[in-house]
């Protein structure tokens, strides 16, 4: 068996993967912050999205939570171009759309649209839902001015509103109703990709099940791929077979959902799943433990250094304030920016990251070592990994194969890890 200091990555065969739809790799935002007087100058900058990098295959859903703040409205509009980014890389079907001019970008409108989350502000006033719905249509001229009214009709009973309501205005609807609304005006163009920037958070309950279900017999019917971007972890669980969970502007975690719900290895993805009711356990009796964080989320204009969830997180030692986390994928779906990445209550009392960061247990630079020459900001999930098991001192089984998404969590055992050390 191997010590801590000379583990290496797992390795395994994993079957060739089709060219995601949306590839983002390193993607940062930040906003200047301008001091006052008669010359403004900029003084500091809020980093409201910091290197984040992800995957959304083609007809798939990804989904992203976090608290308030943490930058994913901001990512959302970025992927969109609503916003520009300050640097990094968008890639849309293999092609560049970071760095593109307004001009260069219209074609992509018509292929990446977006669900807003307030589906009161979001609706013209002043305009009937034929003219809302129809606007897509007559500035990309995807159907002659005569068949408008006509599309327009079809896209509302697609998505469960009166077709002959298309001369009345959005204050005559409710919000479950507008927000279909907004659908409509979204898919209009059929679109490859729908950013839903919480589309449920504004709605009540019974009509958040109604929107969610309308979204999942769309992605059916059209192959719509979806980044979903919400705060109800049960409603992203349903919809959504991968979820990256952000905190700070940078991912923390990210993974498919049997293994993030199930296993997740980020204090702070843990104490998010604590908060969340858990029906079925309430029923058979005995209750998960709630992790509760002190202190407030630091201000994204002043971050942290190193880890930016130490200041919050009962795990945090000094290498946690001297070395950022690098996102390390430590299983075939499971990426995770932790020093201490493990299950609750068996957390790792040793860095699992000595070896890429070539550090030692306080974080200072080793003589001599040589970090990790792999790249951990590439979006996607690799062949190989490092087994969090074996670093803990444990041995695991060689793996022969990656575990199917179809397989309950329950049957994924040590055998889908690892290899011996």
């Amino acid at each position: 068996m191997t010590t801590q200091s000379e583990a290496v990555p797992t390795t395994v065969s994993a079957a060739p993967t089709e060219q995601p739809l949306l590839e983002v790799t390193n993607l940062r935002k930040y906003f200047p912050v301008k001091s006052s007087g008669l010359v403004r100058r900029t003084i500091a900058q809020v980093q409201a999205v910091d290197g984040v990098s992800f995957q959304v295959p083609a007809g798939t859903s990804l989904g992203l939570v976090g608290e308030s703040g943490c930058g994913k409205s901001t990512t959302g509009r970025l992927i969109t171009r609503l916003l520009d980014p300050t640097s990094g890389s968008m890639k849309f079907e293999g092609h560049e759309i970071g760095n593109l001019s307004p001009k260069q970008m219209l074609p992509y409108r018509k292929e990446i649209q977006m669900i807003f989350q307030d589906p009161y502000s979001s609706l013209n006033p002043r305009h009937t839902v034929g003219t809302i719905v129809g606007t897509p249509l007559r500035v990309h001229k995807v159907v002659p001015e005569k068949q408008v009214l006509n599309r327009v009709r079809e896209l509302l009973e697609v998505v469960g509103l009166n077709p002959e309501h298309y001369n009345r205005y959005p204050s005559e609807f409710s919000g479950g109703q507008r927000q279909r609304i907004g659908i409509a005006r979204a898919l209009a163009l059929q679109p490859k990709l729908l950013v839903a920037d919480e589309p449920v958070s504004a709605l009540d309950v019974s009509i958040q099940a109604q929107v969610v279900n309308l979204l999942t017999d769309l992605q059916k019917e059209f192959g719509v791929a979806f980044l979903f971007i919400a705060h109800d972890l049960a409603v992203v669980r349903h919809f959504c077979p991968e979820v990256a969970v952000m905190y700070l502007g940078k991912i923390v975690e990210i993974a498919d959902r049997e293994t993030l719900y199930n296993r997740p290895h980020h204090p702070y993805t843990q104490a998010l799943l604590s908060a969340v009711p858990d029906v079925k356990q309430a029923a058979v009796g005995g209750r998960r433990e709630r992790i509760r964080l002190e202190g407030d989320v630091p201000s994204p204009v002043n971050p942290p250094s190193g880890c930016r969830f130490r200041t919050r997180c009962w795990m945090a030692k000094d290498i946690c304030a001297k070395q950022e986390p690098p996102l390390l994928q430590i299983g075939p779906k499971h990426k995770v920016a932790c020093h201490f990445a493990g299950e609750y209550g068996a957390m790792p009392t040793s860095p699992i990251t000595l070896n890429v960061l070539g550090v030692d247990q306080e974080g200072t630079p080793v003589a001599g070592a040589t970090p990790s020459a792999e790249d951990l900001n590439e979006p996607g999930f690799a062949d190989t990994w490092t087994d969090v098991e074996t670093l803990k001192g444990n041995s695991a089984p060689m793996a022969t194969s990656l575990p199917s998404d179809s397989r309950p969590a329950s049957e994924v055992g040590s055998e889908d890890r690892g290899t011996r050390s």
